[in-house]
């Protein structure tokens, strides 16, 4: 009996000693809850995290890697409670959307300024992401965030997402470029509020810069070992940083990307961008476009970072040694605009390599129009040009063959950058097209092949032409008299259109076309304009012999009304005479390769 009754008391002790000393559990867990769970309130000085050394690993490489995650800070964020928490929409009445709360910024700076600076985001990637482990000893940091007359809660907002998302000791400083602002509020009265988080330094510009001449500045002061820029009204989120500073320590040649999420201009609703994780590449007028990733270079962990051939804009990470040995920014570049191209092919083709990094996300505001003036003199045609001339070699025709008006363009000097291409041996454009983006000439090919169709769509019945009015996205189409026929040749008509080698319909001449697509949504929907995708889906069309608009997705056809002008999907009747449509050209011989290819 008194054996029994011993091991009953050893066994109570055990449990005992359990509860008080096993994390998250018992006595230990109401102590943690009390004493060390406390949260940042915006403000707090410093980066409060310590790594979670509880997952530490050494790999057969003989590299210690661990867990990130700062769980304390997405427990915190996961019980928050407000408008705009977890990047959800804030509730807006009408009178919040008027035209005055995007003009000074170029996005609702009503809703920015009632949404908490440091407001709690969802957690959107994919789940493997919550499972990696990273390089225990990762390069530190300067984080470079250049501002033009920046709005105040959507340029704190950038900071406080950095300092409550980011390991303190991987953050060796955040500079804060100004580049001439004129605002009094990022004057005098941004400097004592940045005096409360230690790492924060501001610099500022003596005259108008630019943006890539700005993030030059920022990166020529800088005393970390990895340069990570992003724009200053941007929100990292959870672990954004170490799958950026992983990529670069495995390769100092490297440059990352972190995703990049849309924060929407009017409500700040967090979303995943269409598509979410592509490649990122340009059409032959240097427009960025995105490309799905080929099967040859999809991984067997959607997680895993991916080659990609251009960055999408501002927003990566590069070794700052390797950066100045690439000669930094071209700083012959205006302002902004093709200083992506430029960076790109300058990685790619001088001895490196760029990857987008799936666990790395980061929104970013698209603002509805830029709400500030380009200093006159200063063009993104001429910063095409110069990047075309330094880097595209031959290859610059097929621009110059859709933009005749880049050809007469000055460029400036160059005589630098071809010198920097020599000295670092760089490929040739015709590698870059051939071993890295191989892929992209099947969605936006060099040589433009013959359209099927294009001029004037002129409707059997009622003899009147499709005209999108100069519309945007949205826009609805609706018969007008023909230009033809005697209708003013004013701006505001719009009847010339393509059916190109995509199978969409398209404003414009077939080498000048708009970036928006004769769109349906289903068999009784307008039809309205919408950017183009190239994914066939809704903007994917036929041109039958009977002359009816088919539409594949909905097995419908284009219809109009003669009382109202509108045009429509319907049920397909040939008999119809509303349905019938007659293009000004029509190439058979490719229109006959779209149809027999659509029905075999």
């Amino acid at each position: 009996m008194k054996r029994k009754q011993k091991r009953f008391l050893q066994m109570t002790g055990l449990v005992i000693v359990a509860l008080i000393f096993l994390p998250n559990v018992g006595l230990w867990s109401l102590y943690k809850e009390k004493h060390l769970d406390k949260s940042t309130e915006p403000g707090d000085q410093g980066f409060p995290f310590i790594p979670n050394v509880d997952r530490s690993y050494d790999w057969p490489d003989g590299l210690k890697r661990i867990d990130w995650h700062n769980y304390q800070s997405i427990q915190e964020d996961l019980m928050r409670s407000g408008k705009g928490e977890h990047g959800k929409p804030y509730p807006l009445a009408e009178e919040d959307q008027s035209d005055s709360v995007y003009r000074e910024n170029g996005f609702n700076i009503y809703v920015s300024n009632n949404i908490a600076l440091d407001r709690s985001l969802p957690d959107i990637r994919h789940p493997n992401c919550k499972q990696k482990l990273y390089l225990e000893k990762l390069p530190n940091t300067s984080i470079i965030i250049p501002f033009h007359n920046e709005g105040w809660s959507s340029l704190l907002r950038t900071v406080y997402s950095v300092v409550n998302r980011s390991p303190d000791q991987l953050v060796a400083e955040i500079i804060l470029v100004d580049d001439y602002s004129d605002r009094e509020h990022l004057k005098e009265r941004l400097e004592e509020y940045m005096a409360r988080f230690p790492k924060v330094r501001i610099i500022r510009t003596k005259k108008r810069e630019g943006l890539i001449r700005t993030r030059l500045l920022g990166a020529s002061v800088a005393k970390g070992e990895v340069l990570t820029f992003l724009d200053s009204h941007c929100e990292t989120n959870v672990n954004w940083l170490p799958p950026l500073l992983d990529q670069i320590a495995q390769n100092h040649r490297t440059i990352a990307c972190p995703m990049i999420d849309v924060i929407d201009h009017n409500h700040f609703g967090y979303e995943t961008q269409a598509g979410d994780a592509m490649r990122g590449a340009f059409d032959w007028e240097m427009y960025y476009k995105r490309i799905p990733i080929p099967p040859e270079l999809q991984r067997a962990d959607p997680s895993e970072p991916f080659e990609s051939p251009v960055m999408a804009g501002g927003l990566f990470a590069v070794d700052q040694r390797w950066f100045w040995e690439l000669g930094g920014y071209d700083p012959g570049l205006e302002i902004w605009g093709g200083e992506q191209y430029e960076i790109s092919f300058k990685v790619w083709m001088c001895g490196g390599h760029m990857y987008d990094a799936p666990c790395s996300r980061v929104g970013h505001i698209y603002r509805k129009y830029v709400p500030y003036k380009v200093p006159s003199g200063t063009s993104l045609a001429r910063n095409l040009k110069r990047v075309a001339e330094t880097w595209m070699d031959e290859y610059a025709e097929f621009i110059y063959h859709r933009r005749p008006e880049y050809r007469h363009l000055s460029t400036g000097d160059i005589t630098a950058q071809k010198v920097l291409r020599k000295h670092l041996k760089c490929k040739d454009f015709k590698w870059f097209m051939t071993e890295v983006a191989w892929d992209l000439p099947k969605y936006y090919p060099p040589v433009e092949p013959s359209p099927a169709a294009w001029g004037e769509i002129r409707n059997a019945a009622t003899n009147r032409c499709v005209d999108s009015k100069h519309g945007a996205t949205g826009a609805e189409l609706r018969l007008d008299i023909c230009i033809k026929d005697g209708s003013e040749r004013t701006w505001s008509h719009e009847q010339i259109f393509t059916f190109g080698w995509r199978e969409d319909i398209r404003p414009g001449e077939p080498l000048h076309t708009r970036k928006f697509c004769f769109d349906a949504i289903s068999h009784s929907s307008f039809v309205t304009l919408y950017d183009c995708h190239g994914m066939r889906g809704n903007q994917h069309w036929r041109y039958r012999k009977d002359k009816t608009l088919y539409h594949p997705v909905s097995n419908s056809c284009m219809d109009c009304s003669r009382a109202d002008k509108k045009i429509f999907m319907s049920r397909c009747n040939p008999s119809v005479h509303t349905q019938q449509w007659i293009f000004q050209h029509v190439n058979m011989t490719v229109l006959d390769k779209f149809n027999s290819n659509s029905s075999s």
